[in-house]
């Protein structure tokens, strides 16, 4: 039996509600479960505000309630079946008029229920809904374990052939029939509840965040998931302002020893963190960060998995001092958690202090990852087998059409973060600029990116200038190989690059050198993914075009395709002793003071290409000052190595 819960936020609309039965079939594979929900977002607040308001107001905020409730039947139903779904909404509000004031906070999840119920049977779910006034039975001690466990307990045996028990939060009863509530964020410790009964296998609380946060994100833009942490730790943010849970929630799974997990519902493959039982520490360890205001003054508190040094609180007491935050003397409570209280004007300043101290010590990488074929692959894969401090923060499989991944990006914080381009897209590079002028540094192994008009390239180099951050694409020529960086160290050094000759077509060496036919080279290489999605591409020198042009660029020469001569290569043009060389040789008559070229050579047989093998590629670089031709040759091909140059451009 697994338990699954869902705030306000995940319950807020037709689409949110659509997202939440995903994650519901996702998980129906898993066994059976009871589905525990909020009332949908703001119904609530405003219900209180009906018991609160004159008979006028009331029935126009009745109104408004109802027509919100409404509009998500008609979009989630059609035909006899919203028909009847709205029929079940207008009861349930009949009984809402015609039921005392007190009573009304208790039917927000009385309606979201009962819609989500509907729809998990419309959709050919067997679907139960349980009503948890009649099993979570309270008194004047809080909710009583022992009779609240055995309803549930029976009425869940009751009904073998359900597949999702779907169960309101937050309401429950007294002994004497009354209907009351569980405190507001009542839904979590509501979950927990049916959690313990059943001795669930898994608990889960989906919201609108991804995880317990080491700080309230809306005050610390660069507080973090935090992965694991302890029942301990989790109820002292809880009771301490952290909003995400309900404090309460934390004792039933603990008792049963239940994990909990908090995930986003908005983005169900973030991980999210998990609550579970933790040995504790010897010495503490900071897990986050909580507040809560009252009135003119505001309390903040520091939590650990482990005992508190005193010494450790002492140090950040001076440190808000010397940063002229007025702060009380910081006390231990509980051994796990430091409290001060402050004036709730400096709250702000102080969580910033506060967490960059704690938690913003190590200098980790975000990176933004788009394209998730081959390279960006073996890049997460080196990434989670290695110590580099990389955080992936989010991925993009649609490259430059997903925009909802570039608003995350561009509307995220923190100096380090890092749009890693793994794509072959021929439109990403045109959003470089506003991840530039974001403040967003750039890695890119996308040759496609910089072998686009000049003026762009230009204006994308520029774009990083001025806004101070870097631009990576060392692996678009010769993958590993510090081909790029070479030439640019000449470059920047006011060396003057003479000439370069560069063998950087792996599909044209591999079938230069295979000693097998033309065609069945070619065949070969397609076979072993090689070429180009059209491996045209590679015969008529585009590839190598592509390539040429960085490295021109590069040596600040401003090469356009209109200034290179391709002669494209075709099996009868094929002689022995021959590799096809993209070159770019000083010439005072050119456009440029360069003539490029690229086509199929006949080299001297001392020359160095002559050895080159399979997909090796190299460089021949001539410059003023340099009286030896510099030479650079390697691999120029596979995932695996093209990733990692992608990580050492991330990483230096």
């Amino acid at each position: 039996m697994q338990v699954l819960k869902f705030g306000g936020s995940s319950v807020a609309s037709a689409t949110a509600i659509s997202r939440v039965l995903d994650i519901v079939s996702d998980a129906a594979g898993r066994g059976r479960m009871v589905l525990v929900s909020s009332a949908i977002s703001g119904a609530t607040d405003l219900l209180i505000e009906c018991s609160k308001s004159d008979s006028g107001k009331r029935q126009k905020l009745l109104e408004d309630l109802k027509n919100r409730h409404f509009e998500i039947c008609r979009r989630l139903f059609t035909g006899r079946e919203r028909t009847e779904a709205c029929e079940r909404l207008q009861e349930i509000f009949n009984d809402l008029s015609q039921s005392p004031l007190e009573d009304y906070p208790a039917f927000g999840e009385l309606l979201s229920t009962s819609i989500i119920a509907g729809k998990l049977n419309c959709d050919g779910v067997r679907a139960l809904w349980i009503d948890s006034r009649e099993l979570i039975r309270c008194n004047e001690n809080g909710v009583d374990y022992k009779l609240t466990y055995e309803r549930i307990r029976k009425a869940i045996h009751d009904h073998p052939e359900i597949e999702v028990f779907v169960a309101p939060g937050f309401i429950a009863s007294k002994s004497d029939g009354k209907v009351c509530t569980l405190g507001r964020g009542g839904s979590d410790y509501s979950a927990a509840i049916y959690a313990a009964a059943l001795q669930a296998d898994r608990l889960q609380i989906w919201t609108d965040v991804p995880g317990i946060m080491t700080c309230n994100p809306k005050d610390v833009k660069k507080a973090r998931t935090i992965g694991r942490l302890s029942y301990e730790s989790a109820f002292a943010l809880a009771s301490h302002g952290a909003k995400v849970l309900y404090a309460p929630t934390v004792e039933p799974a603990r008792q049963a020893g239940i994990d909990i997990e908090i995930l986003n519902s908005l983005d169900s493959s973030q991980s999210g963190s998990i609550i579970c039982a933790q040995k504790a520490r010897e010495k503490g360890e900071w897990v986050g960060i909580a507040s809560q205001k009252k009135d003119s003054l505001s309390q903040i508190c520091l939590v650990a998995d482990g005992a508190i040094d005193p010494d450790d609180c002492r140090e950040l007491e001076r440190r808000m001092h010397k940063y002229n935050i007025p702060c009380s003397p910081w006390t231990i409570e509980d051994g796990n958690c430091c409290t001060c209280t402050l004036p709730r004007d400096d709250e702000g300043e102080a969580l910033k202090l506060l967490h960059r101290q704690l938690f913003e010590t190590e200098d980790r990488k975000r990176i933004y990852l788009a394209g998730c074929g081959a390279v960006g692959q073996a890049l997460l894969q080196i990434i989670d087998s290695s110590s580099a401090k990389v955080e992936v923060v989010a991925i993009s499989r649609h490259e430059s059409e997903d925009d909802a991944f570039f608003q995350q990006l561009l509307h995220g914080d923190g100096e380090s973060r890092i749009f890693v381009d793994c794509t072959d897209s021929e439109e990403i590079w045109k959003r470089y600029c506003d991840i530039l002028e974001a403040g967003v540094n750039i890695v890119s192994s996308n040759r496609r990116a910089f072998s686009i008009g000049y003026k762009d390239y230009a204006r994308i180099k520029s774009c990083a200038r001025r806004n101070r951050c870097f631009l990576r694409y060392e692996t678009t020529v010769g993958t590993a190989l510090p081909i790029l960086n070479s030439i640019a160290s000449s470059t920047n050094s006011a060396d003057e690059i003479l000439s370069l000759q560069a063998v950087v077509s792996c599909t044209l060496n591999y079938i230069l050198t295979s000693g097998l036919p033309f065609k069945e080279a070619l065949e070969r290489a397609k076979e072993i993914k090689l070429t180009e999605k059209d491996p045209s591409q590679d015969l008529s020198g585009r590839d190598a075009l592509r390539k040429l042009l960085i490295l021109a660029r590069e040596a600040g020469i401003a090469l356009e395709e209109s200034d290179v001569k391709i002669e494209p290569v075709s099996e009868e043009r094929i002689l022995p002793g021959q590799r096809f060389v993209a070159s770019l040789e000083k010439d005072a008559d050119a456009r440029l003071g360069y003539r490029a070229g690229i086509r199929l050579e006949n080299l001297d047989p001392e020359h160095p290409a002559l050895r080159l093998k399979g997909t090796e590629n190299m460089v021949i670089i001539r410059s003023a000052f340099q009286p030896s031709a510099l030479i650079v040759q390697g691999a120029g091909e596979g995932a695996r190595m093209a990733a990692s140059g992608v990580l050492n451009d991330i990483l230096r």
